[in-house]
């Protein structure tokens, strides 16, 4: 077997109501490749947090938190993805509304960054919302229920599955996590430009 990720790292961000079948896939694909995956989130000063999935309850355990990333600490991420379900609701929450959401001041920071591969999928684009400017004339796809949101922000709506714009990687539902997750390889890979290792 191949492996094309070797020795990069991708952040997924999580919360509870997140879609099940979507974030064991990152699970396993990204590592099937050879790169590590974090889940992060909020702590809120916990050790962790286990957050149950939306259709099936099911429980995920995370242990990081983004909040303690740093810029040197961020760049060593090659992407950064913001999934599907009600994940992005739940992370653009902030106590003072003059203060950007955590979550979403991670994001504007990785969208400082080129290097770093920004994905967003389904309703993840809710995230984005606060700062609109980083999506501003950025060709992307939503779910439908977003179309009025990701014109209100000044994105360029595509009607396709999965849309690629320089470093930006947004895909239209939760269902279409492996075409996601392909794309986003595919970009690493490119963007590396380092062999093909064969794991030891």
């Amino acid at each position: 077997m191949t492996v094309r990720l070797h020795g990069q790292k991708i952040a997924v961000l999580m919360e509870s109501d997140f879609y099940e079948p979507e974030i064991l896939y990152y699970q396993r694909r990204f590592a099937e490749e050879g790169a590590e995956v974090h889940f992060l989130t909020r702590l809120w000063g916990n050790q962790q947090i286990t957050f149950t999935g939306h259709e099936h309850r099911m429980p995920f355990t995370v242990e990081e938190s983004f909040e303690e990333l740093d810029e040197y600490a961020l760049k060593d991420y090659s992407a950064v993805i913001v999934p599907s379900g009600i994940v992005a609701d739940r992370l653009r929450y902030t106590e003072d509304p003059a203060v950007l959401p955590p979550a979403t001041a991670l994001l504007r920071r990785a969208f400082a960054d080129p290097a770093i591969v920004k994905g967003i999928i389904c309703h993840g684009m809710w995230l984005v919302a606060p700062v609109p400017q980083v999506i501003r004339g950025r060709r992307a796809v939503v779910h439908n229920n977003l179309l009025g949101d990701l014109k209100n922000m000044g994105g360029v709506y595509v009607d396709e599955d999965v849309v690629v714009d320089a470093d930006l990687v947004t895909a239209r539902t939760g269902n279409h996590c492996h075409l996601f997750a392909r794309t986003i390889i595919d970009e690493l890979v490119q963007r590396s430009g380092s062999p093909v290792r064969q794991p030891a």
